[in-house]
């Protein structure tokens, strides 16, 4: 991963035989999507931000929304974080970020469960990549993160420009060039930028 180069992670090559082979497994007619084992643009993009500025997290208590592969979690447990916490709704995804945390060689707290209803977590920060290609998570995490942002906690977010990102809510960062896979997105290469979310006044 270009940028990310000392970040070790099992991911796959491609969705459908993987895709499959959770069906296979499962016994599932129509499993989810097995996104826990792709890094996606976004959280690309936020990795790399953090890496190259390890003060937004160093020292700080941390949690990862949406985790998935674990990926922006680990790269905060490199760059110094006190504590990372990654939270994931998905079992399959709760496993990839163990596997893929000791891989990196990195304590990560991974946590199954739907915080959105939930008030603010107690941490420093919140990484949030990814999570605005469909409306009705949309619609539950946008609320979720400006309870967070007024609780005095830092959001940061990663995306490349999906449909429902709130860009009105949002500060633009940093912008990146991020290879990813043609299965996931429309393009191998994609432009994701890194945004935090904007105090009223």
């Amino acid at each position: 991963m270009p940028g990310l180069e000392a970040i070790r992670l099992h991911l796959a090559d491609e969705v459908l035989p993987l895709w499959h082979e959770v069906g296979l497994a499962t016994g599932e007619q129509d499993p989810a999507l097995p996104y826990w084992a792709f890094a996606w643009a976004g959280g690309l993009a936020l990795g790399r931000y953090v890496l190259e500025r390890p003060e937004t997290v160093a020292g700080r208590r941390v949690l990862d929304l949406a985790s998935g592969s674990g990926l922006c979690a680990i790269v905060a447990a490199l760059a110094g974080a006190a504590e990372v916490t990654a939270v994931d709704i998905d079992r399959r995804a709760i496993a990839a970020i163990q596997l893929n945390a000791k891989a990196a060689g990195v304590r990560v707290e991974p946590l199954r469960r739907d915080i959105l209803d939930e008030p603010p977590p107690d941490v420093d920060v919140v990484l949030v990549g990814d999570c605005w290609y469909e409306a009705g998570l949309a619609r539950r995490v946008l609320p979720w993160l400006e309870r967070v942002d007024a609780a005095g906690i830092d959001v940061l977010l990663g995306d490349p420009g999906r449909r429902y990102l709130p860009t009105e809510r949002l500060e633009l960062l940093a912008t990146y060039d991020v290879r990813t896979t043609t299965e996931l997105e429309d393009l191998a290469q994609k432009t994701a930028s890194v945004f935090r979310m904007a105090r009223p006044g």
